[in-house]
């Protein structure tokens, strides 16, 4: 066993209590990948642990509960311990059990006292000996769904009322795989063939999104360290992130408003298609600070920071700050619960309940209705959202319509065609649609 410092499992187990206790998932993930000199082959053990856990929690508390008879009473370590061992015996296939359970009681032994050891280890036995407990055990259908796709029964009995029993469990599945590595190549400096050239020169296994027309989707190595990044060429965003902007459609000379702009992924997306010379321009608010800056900062590696002006102000007192009728175009990718995201960020589903989706739809609306003023007559504004759930979504657009009559409703437009024959003039993104993020769009024309 590798020094317990630099061991990806124990890694795994302190991030994993650290994340339980309230801290995010791929912040955590990326201050020990920093911290400690680890190769690629520990970074992807380490990273599909972390996630894997949290996304199957519920799967793994289940199996567990026969063998820990005070489960409250266990050090959180220990317990992040179990259900990782849980995790990597149940669902990765490539290392052997007796290789898992050594690891696991030499943590134990090494980080504990011997007390510890000792019940990790007769833990560990007695599961090998009983056997798991089946799903089929559990008589309730949606607490039994509950537990096999570690998913809340709210959110399970929310997607079954709005998309059907068949799609609810389709997209269940989905959000248990592991989440693309995608890209977005920057077209102000570079094509996206030449990008996915360099990559794959530099080692990488690449090809071309089929959701997003700048994107790149890669398949093996990590684009994080590349120069390619380095130099702003590319971009980390998923593939349905992209779509906003793309139907939004900036034009070189527009004067554009990105009224939720942080950390500026979308707005460096906008930037690039616009002109300076023509007066082509970006706004971007964010209420702090910090976020301001990192707007700024990501306009500057991605080279647009001519075309960017990031600006500290909550988007509902846009019309007080600019005035009437003064963008071509505006973006309004809302604050929204990100249950579309639970496939990158898994923790997300054990964090929210109904209650935040309909908080936030106020919000949404407010923002909305504060920064509608603001745009030309003839104008698009494009609503998205990282969600799934028609609360924040159709409902948002349905409600904003009926109070601003000077709106009206266009079929959100793709460059790939992506759900051409929906019934819609929205379009929703599923998580499992493309295996890319849940995201929902709606274009709005100022009369």
């Amino acid at each position: 066993m590798t020094k317990l410092d630099e061991n990806p499992r124990w890694l795994a187990v302190t991030a994993l209590a650290k994340i339980k206790n309230g801290a995010y998932s791929n912040l955590q993930l990326n201050q020990l990948i920093r911290e400690h000199s680890l190769d690629r082959r520990d970074v992807n053990l380490l990273t599909n642990m972390v996630y894997g856990v949290i996304q199957h929690r519920l799967t793994l508390e289940f199996w567990l509960k026969p063998f820990v008879k005070r489960p409250k009473q266990l050090v959180p370590w220990v317990h992040e311990l179990l259900l990782s061992a849980l995790y990597q015996w149940q669902f990765l296939d490539k290392i052997p059990q007796r290789a898992v359970f050594n690891e696991t009681i030499e943590i134990a032994k090494v980080k504990g006292h011997p007390g510890i050891r000792r019940f990790v280890t007769g833990v560990l036995h007695q599961m090998d000996r009983s056997g798991l407990p089946a799903f089929t055990t559990i008589e309730d259908p949606d607490e039994r769904l509950q537990v096999m796709y570690s998913m809340p029964k709210w959110i399970i009995q929310e997607l079954r009322r709005q998309v059907g029993q068949d799609k609810m469990v389709a997209v269940l599945a989905s959000l248990n795989q592991p989440a693309k590595q995608a890209l977005r190549v920057n077209l102000d400096q570079a094509t996206v063939a030449d990008v996915q050239a360099e990559l794959e020169t530099a080692g990488l296994s690449v090809e071309p999104s089929a959701v997003a027309p700048a994107g790149l989707i890669v398949t093996a190595g990590q684009a994080v360290n590349t120069a390619a990044l380095a130099a702003g060429r590319l971009t980390i965003q998923d593939e349905s992130a992209q779509l906003a902007v793309d139907a939004l459609d900036p034009q070189p000379a527009d004067r554009v408003l990105d009224a939720c702009a942080a950390p500026g992924g979308k707005t460096t997306q906008i930037a690039a298609a616009l002109a300076a010379e023509q007066g082509g321009q970006v706004t971007a608010l964010d209420i702090h600070t910090s976020k301001v800056k990192l707007i700024a900062k990501n306009a500057a590696r991605m080279h647009v920071a001519n075309r960017v002006a990031a600006t500290q102000l909550d988007a509902r007192k846009a019309q007080s700050e600019f005035g009437d009728a003064q963008f071509d175009r505006i973006l309004v990718d809302a604050p929204c619960s990100g249950l579309g995201l639970m496939r990158r960020k898994p923790e997300i589903r054990y964090e929210k309940q109904l209650a935040d989706s309909l908080n936030l739809q106020q919000i949404q609306l407010a923002i909305l209705a504060a920064v509608a003023p603001t745009l030309k007559k003839g104008g698009i504004m494009t609503y998205s959202t990282c969600t799934i759930l028609e609360q924040e979504n159709q409902a948002v657009v349905e409600q904003f319509l009926a109070t601003h009559p000077e709106f009206e409703l266009e079929t959100t437009p793709t460059k790939q065609g992506l759900k051409a024959d929906r019934s819609t003039k929205t379009l929703t993104i599923y998580p499992d649609d493309y295996l890319s993020d849940g995201f929902f769009i709606a274009c709005l024309r100022k009369k």
